[in-house]
């Protein structure tokens, strides 16, 4: 329980120094609200399916996503209150003393999704790609979203990743196909998480 106030008090706080910073006083109320928002629907998967245990390992996972790995836990908090908000469900099994909020359903059927510390869609064939994404969130911090955007980004424009694609297995035959078995399996979170675990979905 108190990891979970703690957790909505920190985002809140965010919330509103950001918020300050963008539009003085009406934006830190602005600010003040989403980041409470965010951080009580996050404060209360984590304390219900009590995702951080009272181990020195579970303290400092708490402790790393709530400072060097802030923004990624901010991202996650919106992606869980989506999820959430759409009538998925918090699985609190998988949660319990993880490091890691699950939700039982994917955003899609081909793929489990990670942003931040909130996956949604694990099975156990794909868990360690999924924990994999958790780690180089908390390993990059701050940076690691823009690192996965710009990489998004630059792939998607400069597709240098044809000249060692495997073409046989991933055929490239249109706009959707270039994306899903082009950009993504090869921007560098994912191409490493696919050596661990899984295979692109074809």
């Amino acid at each position: 329980m108190v990891a979970g106030f703690t957790s909505a008090a920190i985002q809140a706080a965010v919330g509103a120094v950001l918020g300050f910073a963008a539009g003085g006083t009406i934006g830190l109320l602005i600010g003040l609200a989403i980041g409470l928002v965010l951080g009580a629907v996050f404060g209360h998967a984590i304390a219900v399916a009590k995702v951080y245990d009272a181990s020195p390992m579970g303290v400092w996972l708490f402790i790393v996503d709530h400072s060097w790995s802030l923004l990624n836990t901010v991202a996650g908090s919106l992606f869980l209150t989506v999820l959430l908000i759409s009538g998925r469900k918090l699985d609190r099994t998988l949660s319990l003393h993880s490091g890691r909020v699950n939700v039982v359903q994917g955003v899609s059927s081909l793929y489990a999704t990670t942003i931040g510390t909130v996956t949604a869609g694990v099975t156990p064939n794909i868990s360690r790609h999924e924990d994999l994404h958790i780690l180089q969130s908390r390993a990059f911090g701050a940076a690691y979203i823009p690192l996965v955007l710009a990489n998004y980004a630059l792939f998607t424009v400069a597709p240098v990743w044809l000249l060692y694609h495997d073409h046989a297995a991933l055929p490239i035959t249109g706009p959707i196909k270039y994306f899903q078995c082009g950009v993504y399996p090869h921007v560098w979170n994912e191409a490493w998480a696919y050596r661990i675990q899984g295979t692109p979905v074809p």
